[in-house]
C-alpha cells in the first residue's frame, strides 16, 4: 500500500515524519469542538527559480534543506534579504509539485526591531506567482484573490516564526518591500495539508507515461480530499455535485469507499435541500442520482441510501413536474454539461435529455432497493416520455457520448459520428471521462489510450503535476511550461488562455473533475467492472490495446484485489489474488 508521501516519493519530493493527532487537552474536555481529518507536513523547497538580484538576496541555498522549523537568534546559516532607498528584494521559490495550504517563515534577526513588510504571492505556475492581482472582474493576464487569497502584503516578526497562506499552489514569490531593511530567513517551508490515506489502488504498465498519468489523476483528486470533496484547491473551494462523478470514479479506484464522498453529498443535500436542485442546477440533481448509485453499488450501503430516501425521491418528483407528456422539458432555463460545450446550445439539449435517462435509469434501482414501487414507475414513465424526443448531438462529443451511454445511440455511432473525429480535439478535462467510456462502448480501447497519452499527457509535457480544470490541444502550441518563465516568442499558457470563469491565471491547474483516466484506466485496461454491490461480484476484462503488460490493485470493501495481465504468444494471460467475499468473473 502506498501512503501519499510514498506516492510523491516516486516523483521527487522526500518523505517527511507525520505528526501524531492527539485528544483535547483536559482543560478543554466537554467543549464543542471539530475534529481535523487533514494532516500537514512540511517541504522545502526544490528550487530558488529566481532572485531580482545577487546582491540583495544571499546565501539562498540554505532554504533548500529541511531543518527544525525553530527560530534562533542571529542570522547564522539564513538566507538574508536586503532593501535600499529604491530596490526590493525578491525571490521565487519552487516546491516540486502542486499542493494544498500556505508556508511557514522562520526568521532570524532584522535591522529592525519593528515587524517588517513583505508581499506574498502563491503561483500554480511561474507566471501567476509573478502577476498582478485585479478582483474586480476577471481580466486575461491578471490573478485573483477569489475563493483563497494568493497575493498578501503583511508584516512579519523578526526572531520568530509565521504561518501564512490557504491555498494550491507550487510557487512562492517573497517581496521585502519595505525600504532600507534586512531580513534574514532561516526556513520557508510548504505546509502541505492532505489526507493521510492509502493508495490502495494502482497501475502500473510498460508504458510510464500512462502511469504518469494514472497517479497525477489519483493526487489531483487527492489534493482536493480536503474536509469536503472540493474541485479546485486554488479556486472552486466548494462542493459541486456533478463535478464529483469523475472524482468519486478516482476515489473508488484509488482510495476505496472514502467518508469525504458521502459526507459530501449530505453537506449538499442539507444546502440545497428540496424543491432546489443542487447547486441550482439542474444537471448536478441528475448527477446526485447517478453518484448515489454508483457509490452503492462499490460500498454496499443500503442504509446510507435509506437516509437519502426523501431526498432521492423528491429529486424524481421535481423532475417529474418538469417533463411534459410530449417529451418536452423545462428543468432549468440554463442548460450545463460543462464549459467549453456551452456555445453548442442545441448540442448542450441533447446531452442533458441524455443525462437526464441516465439518472433516472439510476434513480429506477434506487427505488428498487428502497421498495418504492411508485417511485421506481415514476422514473420509467418518465424515461418514456423523455424517450419520444430525441434531439440530435449537433456535433457534440459531450453530448454523442451521453447519448452513447444512455442508450440513445450505439457507442459505434456516437463514436463513428462525432467522439473518435480528430481524436482528441474538441476533448474536455471533465467530459473527457465519458468520451473515453463511449470508446471503451464501442470496442475503441487503442484510440482512448492514445487519446489519453496525447490530451492529458500534453498537460504533463508543459509541466503539470496536477490536470487543470480545462485544457485545449491548440494551447500548446509554441507555449512554454508552466514552471518555467515563458521566453520571447511563447505563449503562456496559464496567462494567455482560458474562458467563462477561468480566465488567465484564475484558471485552476488543479481540479479534480480532470482526473477521469485514472479511473477509465482501472476500469478498461485494468479491467475492474463492479457487477454486484460492495463488490461481491467483479468482473475483470482486460483491454491491453498495444501495451505488454499491465498490472495493479483495485479496492473492495472486503480487501484488495490483485491483477495482472501479460501478452504471451500473442495471448493475453490474466492472473490475480481477491480476498475473501470477491467472486471474480474472469471475461
Amino acid at each position: 500500500m502506498k501512503h501519499l508521501l510514498t506516492s510523491i516519493l516516486l516523483l521527487a519530493i522526500p518523505t517527511l515524519a507525520i505528526a501524531q493527532q492527539h485528544p483535547l487537552p483536559p482543560t478543554w474536555q466537554g467543549i464543542q469542538h471539530r475534529s481535523d481529518p487533514i494532516t500537514r507536513v512540511y517541504l522545502p523547497p526544490q528550487r530558488v527559480m529566481w532572485t531580482n538580484s545577487d546582491t540583495l538576496v544571499t546565501n539562498t541555498s540554505v532554504l533548500l534543506t529541511i531543518k527544525n522549523g525553530q527560530t534562533e537568534l542571529g542570522t547564522n546559516n539564513t538566507c538574508a534579504m536586503h532593501t535600499n532607498a529604491n530596490d526590493t528584494a525578491s525571490i521565487l521559490l519552487d516546491y516540486g509539485r502542486e499542493l494544498h495550504g500556505g508556508i511557514k517563515l522562520v526568521l532570524g534577526s532584522s535591522s529592525s526591531q519593528a515587524p517588517s513588510w513583505v508581499r506574498i504571492r502563491f503561483g500554480e505556475s511561474v507566471g501567476e506567482a509573478c502577476s498582478e492581482s485585479f478582483s474586480q472582474e476577471w481580466r486575461m493576464g491578471y490573478s485573483t484573490n477569489d475563493h483563497a487569497m494568493r497575493d498578501l502584503t503583511l508584516q512579519i516578526p523578526r526572531d520568530g516564526q509565521i504561518e501564512l497562506g490557504n491555498t494550491g499552489f507550487r510557487f512562492v514569490r517573497i517581496d521585502l518591500v519595505e525600504p532600507s531593511r534586512t531580513i534574514h530567513l532561516k526556513e520557508a517551508t510548504a505546509i502541505l495539508c492532505y489526507r493521510d490515506i492509502p493508495y490502495l489502488g494502482s497501475f502500473r504498465c510498460n508504458d510510464q507515461r500512462l502511469n504518469n498519468i494514472w497517479l497525477t489523476g489519483a493526487y489531483t483528486v487527492h489534493l482536493n480530499m480536503q474536509e469536503y470533496l472540493w474541485d479546485g484547491i486554488k479556486r472552486d473551494r466548494l462542493i459541486w455535485l456533478g463535478d464529483m462523478h469523475p472524482e468519486t470514479s478516482t476515489i473508488l479506484s484509488v482510495f476505496g469507499g472514502n467518508e469525504v464522498v458521502p459526507r459530501s453529498i449530505d453537506a449538499a443535500c442539507q444546502q440545497f435541500p428540496q424543491p432546489h436542485w443542487l447547486n441550482d442546477m439542474s444537471a448536478y440533481s441528475l448527477w446526485y442520482l447517478i453518484i448515489m448509485h454508483q457509490w452503492y453499488m462499490h460500498q454496499g450501503d443500503l442504509d446510507y441510501v435509506r437516509q437519502h430516501r426523501d431526498y432521492i425521491k423528491g429529486v424524481i418528483d421535481h423532475i417529474d413536474s418538469c417533463v411534459e407528456a410530449d417529451g418536452t422539458e423545462h428543468l432549468a432555463d440554463w442548460r450545463f454539461l460543462d464549459w467549453p460545450s456551452s456555445p453548442n446550445t442545441s448540442g448542450v439539449e441533447a446531452g442533458l435529455r441524455a443525462l437526464l435517462l441516465w439518472s433516472l435509469t439510476d434513480a429506477g434501482k434506487l427505488c428498487d432497493l428502497l421498495g418504492e414501487k411508485k417511485h421506481a414507475d415514476k422514473c420509467q414513465d418518465i424515461r418514456q416520455r423523455i424517450g419520444k424526443l430525441v434531439k440530435p448531438h449537433n456535433d457534440l462529443k459531450q453530448a454523442a457520448a451521453l447519448m452513447a451511454i444512455a442508450g440513445i445511440m450505439t457507442p459505434e455511432q456516437a463514436c463513428r459520428e462525432v467522439v473518435s473525429v480528430e481524436g482528441a480535439k474538441g476533448f474536455s478535462t471533465f467530459y473527457g471521462y465519458y468520451m473515453l467510456q463511449a470508446l471503451a462502448m464501442a470496442d475503441r480501447h487503442q484510440q482512448a489510450l492514445d487519446i489519453i497519452r496525447e490530451f492529458w499527457g500534453a498537460m504533463l509535457d508543459l509541466g503539470a503535476t496536477t490536470f487543470w480544470e480545462d485544457f485545449n490541444l491548440d494551447w500548446a502550441h509554441d507555449a512554454a511550461r508552466i514552471d518555467e518563465f515563458t521566453p520571447q516568442g511563447k505563449h503562456d499558457v496559464h496567462g494567455e488562455y482560458g474562458d467563462y470563469c477561468y480566465k488567465s491565471y484564475r484558471h485552476s491547474l488543479c481540479h479534480g473533475w480532470a482526473s477521469g483516466p485514472t479511473a477509465w484506466l482501472s476500469q478498461h485496461v485494468l479491467g475492474i467492472e463492479v457487477v454486484e454491490p460492495s463488490c461481491k461480484v467483479i468482473r475483470i476484462t482486460p483491454h491491453l490495446g498495444d501495451l505488454e503488460w499491465v498490472e495493479g490493485t483495485y479496492p473492495t470493501p472486503q480487501g484488495v484485489v490483485n491483477v495482472r495481465h501479460e501478452r504471451k504468444q500473442g495471448k493475453v494471460v490474466t492472473t490475480y489474488t481477491a480476498p475473501k467475499g470477491v467472486r471474480v468473473i474472469l471475461q
